[in-house]
């Protein structure tokens, strides 16, 4: 799909000599599709803030730092 979109002249310059004119609209292409995604993970990991409760019942207690510790204490073939 052609589009019309206006940038800077600055901007415009700066990824012609990143990647030449004949790069660019592929250039702009994946600039704006890595946007999107990551505006998606964003969402993503927002919509999943708060979806474990916050209790104690969990294997791992309230304490998940202590429990891989203790773990790893436990463990006979790690060094260290």
């Amino acid at each position: 799909m052609r589009v019309h979109i206006t940038r800077e002249d600055a901007l415009e310059a700066e990824i012609d000599q990143r990647v030449g004119v004949s790069r660019r609209s592929a250039y702009v292409s994946a600039a704006v599709r890595t946007a999107l995604d990551d505006e998606t993970r964003w969402e993503l990991i927002q919509g999943a803030i708060g979806a474990i409760d916050d209790d104690d019942d969990r294997p791992w207690g309230a304490d998940v730092g202590e429990c891989v510790r203790s773990q790893r204490r436990a463990d006979g073939l790690r060094v260290g």
